[in-house]
């Protein structure tokens, strides 16, 4: 019995020895993704897009796509070989995971660029220019209610956005400028289009938006008064892997050259109001 006992013993050292021995030689294999750039997209032939389904931006009419930043990225497919594969997620903040962890290559959605975001992403040369406006109720819409004018007028009021809007930087800067509490909602469901309906509807009383998108829901929501600037003119772009400056360079020549070709500008005017 002892003879067995010690035979095992001894098994069992060996083993343990092996597996030590074995880690030096033979070490884990990195299971983390080599960086996607430019180099990487070329080799695979294919450019994975992320956009979002949006009025004016990218939508269905009838049987076709439509809008500006279809319309943009059909221009920019004719500049390059690579294929384009293009999935729409509404969700801005699962667009930037799927960007990190090398589900999508590139963002093409008007994103509002800030310091915030220029930490942990690469951003391309500027789309469009656009600024962020108070979306609430007209007075006859509610109750007679005074419209919010003036900034200090936000003092305790609740602003609701999407959850980790790329607004909120600018609500809790606003709320500094004014010395006072503004309060933020974020609603892990609905985008800003859904939250100014809501607002329409006297769901909720007040959200902010983009004015170019703003203005386009006001012409189908009479209830809407969207005249109170939340801040200047912002510079709105796309959005590429910190990891990606490859392809940064690459869309950057690319919409220098197109943004000043009639091309561009049809398709500007077609769907926006502002030069």
């Amino acid at each position: 019995m002892k003879r067995k006992y010690k035979y095992w013993v001894v098994i069992g050292y060996v083993f343990i020895i092996v597996v030590i021995v074995a880690s030096f030689f033979f070490p884990k294999t990195d299971k983390k993704l080599l960086p996607r750039d430019y180099e990487q997209i070329v080799q695979s032939d294919t450019l994975r897009v992320v956009t979002n389904l949006e009025p004016k931006a990218y939508y269905v009419q009838g049987d076709t796509l439509q809008g500006f930043t279809y319309e943009l990225l059909s221009a920019l497919q004719k500049y390059t070989p690579v294929k384009f594969s293009v999935v729409l997620e509404n969700s801005l903040e699962n667009s930037f995971s799927g960007l990190e962890n090398q589900t999508y290559d590139l963002i093409t959605r008007n994103i509002p660029v800030n310091a915030g975001l220029r930490s942990d992403f690469l951003f391309t040369k500027p789309i469009i220019r656009n600024k962020i406006v108070l979306v609430q109720r007209k007075a006859e819409f509610n109750e007679g209610k005074k419209l919010l004018r003036n900034h200090l007028q936000l003092a305790g009021k609740t602003i609701t956005v999407p959850v980790n809007s790329p607004y909120i930087l600018r609500l809790r800067n606003l709320s500094h400028e004014i010395g006072d509490s503004i309060f933020i909602s974020e609603n892990t469901t609905y985008e800003a289009q859904q939250l100014a309906m809501m607002v329409a509807a006297g769901d909720i009383e007040f959200s902010v938006c983009d004015e170019e998108t703003a203005r386009e829901l006001q012409a189908k929501l009479p209830e809407l008064d969207v005249e109170t600037d939340i801040g200047f003119t912002h510079l709105e772009a796309w959005a590429v892997r910190s990891a990606s400056p490859q392809l940064l360079d690459s869309l950057n020549v690319w919409i220098e050259r197109f943004r000043h070709t009639p091309d561009f500008s049809r398709i500007y005017r077609k769907y926006y109001h502002n030069p």
